[in-house]
């Protein structure tokens, strides 16, 4: 199951999820562009995302407007659907309109891996290399990798520090997958300091020591953080 969390009252910009995009608002245009994968709810926190997803045939449903994180919200929307513990939900952020549907298949693939080493926590998330100048961009999110491609940090920082000046980066594809019980679990772990810091809700599991898998994903796609991503995102439509 894909669901998408969606926040009426974003702090940094209002109202952006039912931006038009090409005649759709941002968020039907991002369930649409998934649909095809499995089945898409929408987790909205206000009856305007409700109605507009209902217009477009997008299936919605009203949850809390106090969550933290939209991780939160995907949680308390797989409670009220009853979905079983082993059941795979991949969260797909509102403001992701090109999101390539590869980077999806290729993250259910790797929970299914991951269902079948039976890890007992099972959390994984997308990654791709980034240049040294799209590091330096605090809206693009850094993550650092182990041997066995857990993430071992994410930051809005360009990490690894490049003292030697040979350093890779890798730019986090914020997208999320668990099963429904290591969702649960995860929603039910205490706020992490470098989560709040960072305002990086992903920080909470590493805080706890629960392990993140990721996958090296090609993409080309962009999340809309400001005005400047929404203009540009309407010049492709143009």
């Amino acid at each position: 199951m894909i669901i998408i969390p969606a926040r009426l009252a974003s702090s940094r910009f209002p109202k952006k999820v039912l931006a038009d995009i090409g005649g759709l608002p941002m968020v039907v245009r991002t369930a649409k562009r998934v649909a095809q994968i499995d089945k898409v709810v929408v987790a909205a926190d206000d009856e305007e995302i409700i109605r507009v997803c209902k217009e477009h045939g997008i299936e919605a449903m009203l949850t809390s407007t106090t969550h933290k994180s939209g991780t939160d919200r995907i949680n308390e929307c797989a409670n009220i659907l009853e979905l079983e513990e082993n059941e795979l939900i991949v969260n797909v952020q509102a403001d992701e309109p090109f999101i390539e549907t590869e980077v999806v298949k290729k993250l259910f693939q790797r929970l299914k891996q991951l269902q079948k080493d039976k890890r007992e926590f099972i959390m994984a998330s997308c990654y791709n290399a980034v240049n040294e100048e799209a590091a330096q961009d605090p809206n693009l999110v850094k993550v650092v990798l182990d041997e066995a491609n857990n993430a071992i940090y994410f930051s809005r920082s360009p990490i690894p520090y490049n003292r030697s000046g040979g350093a890779t980066y890798f730019g986090h594809i914020g997208i999320y997958g668990f099963d429904k019980k290591s969702l649960n679990t995860f929603c039910n772990l205490d706020d992490a300091p470098i989560e709040d810091i960072e305002k990086l809700e992903q920080l909470r599991a590493i805080y706890h020591n629960k392990p993140i898998s990721m996958v090296k994903a090609a993409s080309t796609g962009f999340g809309i953080d400001t005005p400047q991503d929404l203009q540009r995102a309407i010049e492709i439509f143009l």
